[in-house]
């Protein structure tokens, strides 16, 4: 595994229930700035056990390519307790998390 996908692993295990994070916030984190569509592919072709359902995009939108579609994504996420709005988006202001990677 290369270094990057290995970080984005890391740090994706570790987003609390409740909480989200963004594909760009990743990829920055995760020394790519410019990766976020590489984050996305690691998601989705990821370990099935990570807590994928808690990427969103900069916006706080789903993501079409999660399994289930925007639906399937939708009830990931409210099993963690977010709510979801009718537009398939999280309130990103409310629950974004900002890891202390001190």
């Amino acid at each position: 595994m290369d270094d990057f996908k290995a970080r984005v692993v890391e740090l994706v295990a570790q987003i609390p229930k409740g909480r989200v994070m963004t594909y760009g916030q990743i990829a920055v984190l995760c020394g790519n700035p410019r990766s976020a569509r590489i984050v996305g592919g690691i998601a989705h072709f990821g370990d099935p056990g990570l807590p994928w359902q808690r990427i969103v995009n900069k916006h706080g939108g789903l993501a079409r390519g999660y399994p289930g579609g925007l639906d399937g994504h939708k009830k990931a996420l409210e099993s963690d307790d977010v709510k979801v709005s009718l537009e398939y988006k999280v309130d990103i202001a409310k629950i974004l998390w900002h890891p202390n990677l001190g």
